[in-house]
This record gives C-alpha cells, structure tokens and sequence, in this order.
C-alpha cells in the first residue's frame, strides 16, 4: 500500500484460519487501520489479493463480515434503536428481527434505559458498545475489531471481551488490534506484529513467546517498538515487577 511515493505497507503476508482469533497488533503509525481499509476495499490497495475460501473476495460473494473501526461511525442525532435497526436493515435483517435484537443485545450491555436517547447524548464508551452491537447484529462469519474496547473501564472491557469470546465459540472468525496485552494472550490463537508496514513477528502466541525465552506478549512488544537497547538498559519484566528483588511472597 503506498501513498503516493511513500511506501506504507511492504511485502505483507499472512493466512487468517477458520474460526480463530488473530491478533493484528502494531505500534501507532505501525500500519495496521492502513492494512485493515486496503484488504476491506477502503482504501484501493497499490498490489496484492485478498483471498476468502481460497477465491478472491468480493462483497457480492455473500461472506458476512463485521468491521469495528477504531473511530465512530454513528449517526448521532438519531436514536441508538433507531440506529440499530437502520444498520441492521443495511445487513438484510427484516425490521423485527432488527428491533428483537437491538433491545436484546442493549439490555446484556446495560443500555436498556438508553433505548430511545440520541447517540449524541452518550459517553464515547455507550458508544462503542453501540457500535460493537451494529458489527455483530447480523451474525457475521468473520469479525475484523479495531481497538473494541479502547476507553473502557476494566467492567466493560471485560463484559465486550466476553461478548467477543461467545462469538468465537459459536464459530466466528475473529481479527483483533488490540493494545491490550493482556487481552490478546488470553483471545488470540495466533498474532502477527507489524512494524513500520513490515511483518515483525508471525506465529501461535505459544511460538512467539517460546521465541523470546517465555516473555509475555507486552514484553516482547515493548522489545520491537520501543527502541530500547535491552542488551545495555536495565529494564524489568512483568513477573519481575510484580515480584521485584526483596519482596517477601506470602
């Protein structure tokens, strides 16, 4: 993908396997929202395919695919039902089967009492979760989460985590960025680490970390992002913050 004569992402190549979750991971500026709009049709990538099933992929193929953009993508001086129901129409669900949806799914994430408020009138996490409920509302087989749960506090991080887990062990396909590491090495199967539009490291989450000696995956992250000389800099691990020289462990 170039922009002119700048070239973002180079010679990138990965395989994303039925039914996993893939994390897509990278610094800010790193390429991944570039990458994810190219392989969508967002953007018009300069060269290279992307393959569904093997086959080219093209929207009129009948392969459901729900996309959460990093940014929000509301109408928000509409209702959030109304919203709802108008995206779910979009997706080919019948109004009712929109609107049973929309009050079922805002009533697990505890916006029942904002049914008929204007989306303008939400905290950006209402939001999101808003919008995570318009990307999932027609059951899609792969689901590509850009940053879904950026801004949220640890209850509703982990309430969308496990909205997002359910969806996988019914069978969807899941493409993640993520800055949490955490959730990232509980979710992913495997990741691929971008950096400066070329593919860092690419394998099982298992592999990766074998790789960097068991280190967990926000360490290694900060190993290739951070630019720090970590043969030369005193630096320390999680397990070593947590359980720093001298502590007494009880």
């Amino acid at each position: 993908m170039s922009f002119a004569s700048k070239k973002v992402i180079r010679d990138l190549s990965f395989k994303v396997h039925r039914g996993e979750t893939f994390g897509f991971l990278g610094s800010n500026g790193s390429g991944k929202t570039t990458t994810l709009r190219a392989l969508l049709g967002i953007y018009e990538p300069t060269a290279g395919e992307l393959l569904v099933n093997g086959r080219p992929y093209d929207v009129a193929s009948g392969t459901k695919i729900g996309y959460l953009p990093e940014e929000r993508g509301l109408y928000k001086k509409e209702s959030v039902i109304d919203t709802m129901v108008y995206f779910g129409q979009l997706k080919g669900m019948s109004r009712s089967d929109a609107k049973d949806f929309a009050l079922d799914y805002l009533a697990k994430v505890d916006l029942s009492d904002y049914v008929t408020s204007r989306i303008d009138r939400l905290s950006g996490g209402m939001q999101q979760k808003v919008q995570l409920g318009i990307t999932i509302m027609n059951d899609p087989e792969l689901l590509i989460l850009d940053e879904p749960t950026k801004g949220f506090d640890p209850i509703n991080r982990r309430l969308l985590m496990d909205i997002i887990f359910g969806l996988k062990k019914r069978g969807a396909t899941i493409m993640m960025v993520s800055h949490q590491m955490d959730d990232v090495e509980k979710l992913c199967d495997r990741i691929l680490l971008l950096k400066d539009g070329l593919s860092k490291e690419y394998g099982s989450v298992a592999s990766v970390r074998k790789k960097y000696g068991g280190k967990h995956i926000e360490d290694i992250f900060v190993e290739i992002y951070g630019g720090v000389d970590f043969e030369n800099e005193e630096h320390f691990s999680l397990d070593e913050m947590a359980n720093p020289p001298g502590k007494e462990k009880r």
